[in-house]
């Protein structure tokens, strides 16, 4: 009886929202592309799903302490431009310049939160910075991924394809980190209640740098992962990964206050983003009108979401 009870729950509903939406899309594919119900067919469905899903965890810790990152996508593509160029033609510059992108991303969040100045404004302007230093590195699109790279992302196991592997290890490990451990449950708590956790002796600032280098950690796998699918990069390659990564964790059960995430859903969220693109090509749509139908999942999803918490209050 408390089985059924749960299962008629606004929470669980609330909870299944990404991986009903994410089945209704790929129902909706399959139906349009039979040949798509395949090993290649779904390799090629999800191929690009696994750097747009670094980048929704990515944006994820920043969100789980109430902020929002608008560089992400600049970011990425600044990660591809070195992972193309100096990690490849010289790994020890390429590998300083990346862990100096891990030190400016800390050094955002004590900024952020010393001056208590708004994440949006600090991110959008650093967006310009990083969008500036891939043009510098990489004026005009070209580059090459370093062979470990390819080698990694072109992996193909015998029965399941890479992409979802690599989805399901992503969600999980992140979910176990985030979810069921001590530090994770005081990274969601600067979110969740900032002043509990000032009381508790924990500092804040510390709290909050090490998220914003969880991002940047993150963004750099969603760059390396990029470039080496891509086999090249561009100096814009991934600047529509600011407003998807956005998306797929509100989309995944997310919320923009009192660090409520969930890892899981977050990933599920990218790949129903990455899934519409496919749905809609399949559909003879012009790609100029996939951000808009991508924007109406996610309004569709969030207005079942805000039924089910309406139904939860009235009970």
């Amino acid at each position: 009886m408390n089985g059924l009870r749960f299962f008629a729950s606004a929470r669980f509903w609330r909870g299944a929202l990404p991986a009903l939406s994410l089945t209704f899309v790929l129902v909706g594919v399959f139906w349009l592309q039979p040949r798509a119900m395949s090993y290649f067919g779904l390799n090629l469905l999800f191929n690009l799903a696994v750097p747009i899903a670094l980048a929704t965890i990515a944006q994820m810790f920043v969100i789980a302490v109430n902020d929002l990152d608008l560089s992400i996508g600049s970011f990425v593509s600044l990660v591809a431009c070195i992972g193309a160029t100096w990690l490849r033609d010289t790994p020890l510059l390429g590998i300083a310049a990346l862990l100096g992108c891990v030190a400016v991303y800390a050094a955002l969040g004590a900024l952020i939160y010393i001056r208590q100045l708004p994440s949006i404004v600090v991110t959008l302007g650093m967006s310009f910075v990083w969008s500036g230093c891939a043009v510098l590195l990489l004026p005009t699109p070209g580059g090459s991924a370093p062979d470990w790279i390819r080698t990694l992302v072109s992996y193909k196991p015998s029965y399941v394809p890479m992409p979802l592997l690599a989805a399901v290890a992503l969600g999980l490990v992140v979910h176990f980190g985030l979810m069921r451990t001590s530090w994770g449950v005081l990274m969601r708590g600067v979110g969740g209640n900032e002043k509990a956790i000032t009381r508790a002796g924990w500092s804040v600032l510390k709290l909050k740098m090490v998220m914003y280098a969880l991002t940047a950690v993150f963004g750099i796998l969603a760059g390396l992962t990029l470039v080496g699918l891509a086999t090249s990069a561009d100096a814009n390659i991934a600047l529509r990964y600011t407003l998807l990564s956005i998306a797929g964790v509100i989309l995944g059960g997310g919320e923009f206050v009192g660090g409520r995430i969930s890892p899981v859903g977050a990933v599920l969220g990218a790949m129903t983003l990455t899934l519409t693109a496919s749905f809609l090509s399949f559909l003879r749509i012009s790609p100029d009108w996939q951000i808009g139908a991508q924007g109406a999942v996610l309004i569709i999803v969030l207005a079942l979401r805000a039924i089910v918490n309406r139904l939860e209050a009235r009970r």
